[in-house]
């Protein structure tokens, strides 16, 4: 399937793998979805500087297909994360949370594709204006950090298409070809999965964290942390203690001080689920097994033919 996406990466089917931080800051997740003809994303953020020079390079030498970086720009390393990429000539640039415009002159220089993560329509415009190649637009459904204002992907994505000429990669409550179908026909370019590319082998977090996404069913994740940058997150014990605080009215220091103690790596590293950040989408009640990263991008494939092939089976009455 060749949509302006597939042309601009040059990959063979309109599928990204979300950069997640410990989930695909390795080699082995992001390297298996490229080497499938999909876009593998290497998760900068959490990794210090000598890590992901390692990574990034094991990466570019386990695939001869595109792959791309995700790296938020807000991070205190994030200038020596980016002369490592522009040095190695990173093919994909996939940033999120800082502006790009300052940027883009030294990736264009050698032909890279920036494309910028938003949320809202405002960042939206803002990052086309900037010159961005590309947008991933990602709705309330999505885990990590999505729109504060939860509207969701559907509605999310169709605003920005009405206004932005760009291609428009779709993020938030898709896992299998059909989410993926459903949001090439309102528009997008390509779909970009993370809670279906975490539950695979190659997927760098704890076992524990793994079945604990596994085990989740579509209702049972909640926006966490409303008064800070809230989180898509399992409805855990952590969870819990910040609706306690906010229902009963915590100073906010006090509650910066209850969100601070929860991390990701405590949940992704050591397996903490229950006060860790167990960061997951909606779209977790719709996986039913862990599969090699390969497999997944099959299966996908498979089942965005299957979908399509059912639109264009059907007749309009009359």
């Amino acid at each position: 399937m060749a949509t302006r996406i597939t042309r601009l990466l040059g990959i063979r089917h309109p599928i990204i793998q979300a950069g997640m931080s410990w989930a695909s800051s390795n080699v082995a997740l992001p390297a298996a979805v490229s080497n499938a003809g999909a876009l593998g994303v290497l998760a900068a953020g959490p990794l210090r500087v000598d890590d992901f020079v390692r990574t990034l390079d094991g990466l570019a030498a386990a695939t001869e297909n595109p792959y791309a970086v995700n790296i938020p720009l807000y991070r205190p390393q994030a200038a020596e994360l980016l002369d490592a990429m522009a040095a190695r000539k990173v093919p994909v640039v996939i940033a999120s949370q800082g502006g790009p415009k300052a940027h883009l002159e030294r990736f264009r220089e050698y032909g890279a594709v920036w494309i910028q993560v938003v949320s809202t329509l405002e960042h939206a415009k803002k990052a086309a204006d900037a010159g961005v190649d590309a947008l991933v637009v990602v709705g309330g459904e999505a885990g990590g950090h999505p729109p504060a204002n939860e509207v969701s992907t559907l509605v999310t994505v169709r605003r920005v298409l009405q206004e932005v000429s760009i291609p428009v990669i779709a993020g938030g409550g898709v896992a299998d070809g059909f989410g993926i179908a459903a949001l090439l026909a309102l528009g997008a370019d390509a779909v970009q999965l993370g809670t279906r590319f975490l539950l695979t082998n190659e997927a760098g977090v704890h076992d524990n964290y793994k079945a604990a996404v596994l085990a989740a069913d579509v209702h049972e994740t909640a926006l966490i942390g409303r008064r800070n940058l809230p989180v898509r997150g399992l409805r855990n014990a952590f969870a819990q203690a910040i609706f306690d605080a906010e229902r009963d009215q915590l100073s906010q220091e006090e509650y910066d001080a209850l969100f601070k103690k929860s991390t990701l790596k405590q949940a992704a590293l050591d397996g903490d689920v229950a006060w860790g950040k167990v960061e997951l989408g909606q779209s977790a009640g719709l996986v039913s097994r862990l599969a090699p990263a390969a497999q997944v991008v099959e299966e996908l494939v498979r089942e965005l033919a299957e979908a399509s092939g059912r639109l264009r089976s059907m007749e309009l009455d009359g």
